[in-house]
């Protein structure tokens, strides 16, 4: 392990790592500027990386890819420290890479990347031809998004999007903005929710696997409870794709659970499914896609998602409609208010705390009841503005704040009065960070990205918004999250990443995968929140992966990914670190169904696991309605 980083950064451009001297750093007692900050970076840490189908599933042996550095702050102007390798292949931050309401200037047209310091090449990104998978959109054709990203930067909006950021890179030259007109020509009509006169055997209900092998296309035969071991969980139901999807596939936003229901959103519906036997209680069908949706829902089960304001390439992700997950009934609907000029809704993103939602994208952001509807507040007057948010038990803003130079910005990170809008706090890191994820909110764990120097570092903050700790990871470790690949070029997601955990005092990440063995392996780091510095390191079994879920009776929630031979399971690690302890093992009988999952995202509760896909994806409709979308374990 590392020695703790010194408060003097060192001297020299990009070279080899090298052992930071002796001395910790002191957490400063009032807000920090750039010399309160460690300034020596610490071992590098990677991206979340998500193979695409097709690739060689866990277990086998694979080619790392190149990996971006792990950095801390350090003062404007000043040389790169010797860990300066690649960031992360992020989403441009909200201000001085796009076009906004300061006049910023965008991005070239193509945005490439530079190479990194060690000559290694950068991700496939803006403008980078991306190898090709099954289901993929083929060159030219929309691309893919996720929740928060308004479908991306090319689904749907090929024309529209590009000619308005082609339009504001020509004018940045001229003194003037051209923008095409963003209004759609359809307008949605209201949503219609239709369900099963009988819950327990819905006439329109997809094909469930109740461990008989009827009734969902597979053979007689094929049972995945047959032959099943002691100790292995049962498959407790399947769902398989039952929507005739577009040429590109969809994602699949949630899981949301409300009572004994557990509810996705795709394409242009709304699901509910009953958590015990996957039998589909209601669905809700929508005029348009579904391009925004939070995290979590209220407390009592209502969630407000975004759709689009029409079906045509020009449409916006404007608006806004409240669900009840508990009956699939549709609430209000209302357009989101538009703050003037600038303000872009190709993209936004949504995420709620108590009876508030908020939205945020480039420069502007509202926030609404999500009981009724009525708008709580808008746009803040002054200098800095929030451009997106994250929700749970507190509504955590990323904030923007209007500088002279746009390579160097100047971001917040507030706590907001979910019915005000007013921020209890303000932490302002030194400038040239950029707010780009939150990991947890109680605790509140920030990653900040500094796009000019390519680093990132993970800092932690107090109940009152001041710098409590930046973790150092261990010598050589490189940290993971999965907080998806989805890119929006005027919005921006903060929550919803998982892969990691946290309790009061310590924060849980894992490694990315060792694959120089015969198989995939990682370990999980666990962080000393006070402090900063690693507890401990657990590794995984061996040849296995493990991914951290939660928190669960004080124990850490783990997913230890299948490999292609043996099945998942869902395991735990003590406070303390030491040895997984099985808490519920997959049957091997489904291996390969879950070994099959695309992007997949697991979650546990009240003894069950779930195991969802993040994206519906097939070369044909015969192959897209064979695709399974949930799969749930139980003892």
């Amino acid at each position: 392990m590392s020695q703790p980083p010194s408060q003097q950064p060192p001297q020299g451009g990009f070279g080899a790592p090298q052992e930071p001297p002796n001395g910790a750093p002191q957490p400063p007692q009032d807000q920090p500027n750039a010399a309160d900050v460690p300034q020596t970076p610490p071992p590098p840490a990677g991206p979340p990386q998500t193979p695409p189908p097709g690739a060689p599933a866990y277990g086998y042996p694979q080619q790392p890819p190149a990996q971006p550095g792990y950095g801390y702050p350090q003062q404007p102007g000043q040389a790169l420290g010797p860990y300066g390798q690649q960031a992360p292949g992020q989403a441009p931050g909200p201000y001085g890479q796009q076009p906004g309401p300061y006049g910023q200037q965008a991005p070239g047209p193509y945005g490439q990347q530079a190479p990194g310091p060690y000559g290694q090449q950068p991700q496939a990104g803006y403008g980078y031809p991306q190898q090709q998978y099954p289901g993929a959109p083929a060159p030219g054709a929309p691309a893919p998004g996720g929740p928060g990203s308004g479908g991306g930067f090319l689904k749907g909006k090929t024309g529209i999007v590009v000619a308005a950021a082609l339009a504001v890179v020509l004018a940045a030259g001229l003194g003037t903005w051209f923008l095409v007109s963003d209004s759609g020509d359809d307008d949605p009509k209201k949503p219609v929710a239709t369900g099963s006169n009988d819950p327990k055997a819905p006439s329109e209900s997809p094909s469930v696997d109740e461990g008989d092998g009827s009734g969902d296309g597979r053979e007689a035969d094929d049972d995945l409870n047959a032959g099943r071991k002691p100790g292995e969980a049962k498959v407790a139901w399947l769902q398989k794709n039952d929507v005739d999807l577009p040429r590109n596939g969809s994602a699949v936003q949630g899981p949301w659970f409300a009572g004994d229901m557990v509810a996705k959103a795709m394409y242009r519906g709304v699901s509910g499914y009953s958590v015990a036997d996957g039998k589909q209680k209601w669905k809700l069908d929508l005029p348009a896609d579904v391009c925004a949706t939070p995290n979590t829902p209220t407390p009592d089960g209502k969630i407000v998602i975004g759709i689009k304001n029409g079906t045509t390439d020009r449409a916006n992700c404007s608006v806004l409609q409240m669900v009840d997950l508990n009956t699939g009934k549709a609430g209000w609907k209302k357009e989101i208010k538009k703050n003037g000029t600038w303000d872009f809704l190709s993209d936004i993103g949504l995420a709620i705390s108590g009876d508030t939602v908020a939205v945020g994208r480039t420069g502007n952001s509202n926030a609404y009841r999500v009981s009724d509807g009525k708008e709580l507040f808008g746009t803040p007057e002054g200098n800095c503005k929030p451009f997106a948010f994250s929700g749970g038990d507190k509504l955590i803003a990323a904030v923007s704040c209007r500088t002279d130079d746009v390579k160097n910005p100047q971001n917040q990170v507030q706590e907001l009065n979910p019915a005000t809008g007013k921020p209890r706090w303000t932490y302002q890191p030194p400038r040239g960070w950029e707010v780009s994820r939150v990991y947890s909110t109680t605790p509140l764990v920030v990653r900040l990205e500094h796009e000019e120097k390519k680093q990132y570092t993970i800092v932690a903050l107090t109940e009152s918004g001041k710098l409590r700790s930046q973790l150092m990871p261990p010598k050589g470790a490189k940290l993971t999250a999965d907080c998806g690949n989805s890119f929006a070029i005027f919005g921006q997601k903060l929550e919803g990443c998982s892969g990691v955990a946290a309790d009061a005092n310590t924060f849980y990440i894992a490694t990315e995968d060792d694959s120089s063995g015969t198989s995939r392996t990682n370990k999980v780091v666990a962080f000393n929140l006070n402090t900063g510095k690693p507890k401990w390191e657990a590794p995984a079994p061996a040849e296995r992966v493990l991914k951290p879920l939660g928190m669960e009776g004080g124990n850490v929630l783990l997913y230890m990914r299948p490999k292609y031979d043996t099945a998942g399971a869902i395991v735990t690690l003590p406070p303390t670190g030491g040895t997984v302890k099985t808490l519920l093992q997959h049957p091997a009988g489904a291996g390969r169904i879950e070994n099959g999952f695309f992007s997949a995202k697991v979650l546990y509760q009240d003894g069950r696991s779930f195991i969802f896909s993040q994206r519906v994806s097939a070369s044909n409709d015969k192959e897209e309605l064979e695709q399974t979308t949930m799969l749930v374990f139980e003892k």
